[in-house]
């Protein structure tokens, strides 16, 4: 179901990052970086709703997060890779 969500519509501008960032153009950058490794690794069959919640979490936990910029994309792809292996739906619900 993967083909039907638009992951240019999660993606961030520079302006989603000011309030938080020295550098908000790296920083949403670097953030959209981890959304489009989330995007491309998440299985083919998942339900729409949960590549969502999982964009969606992905956003929440990363847009304030200052040392975005500064994690290189080895340790970026290992982050997506965990949290890929480990989703849950549920464990989001109850948050």
């Amino acid at each position: 179901m993967k083909y039907l969500v638009d992951i240019h519509v999660v993606l961030s501008t520079p302006d989603d990052m000011l309030d938080y960032h020295s550098d908000p153009e790296d920083a949403s950058e670097r953030l959209n970086t981890l959304l489009h490794l989330v995007y491309d690794k998440i299985d083919e069959d998942m339900p729409v709703e949960s590549i969502e919640k999982c964009l969606h979490f992905c956003w929440e936990s990363w847009v304030n997060e200052p040392q975005i910029v500064e994690i290189d994309d080895d340790d970026l792809h290992d982050w997506v890779d965990h949290l890929l292996t480990t989703w849950d739906d549920t464990l989001i619900d109850e948050l």
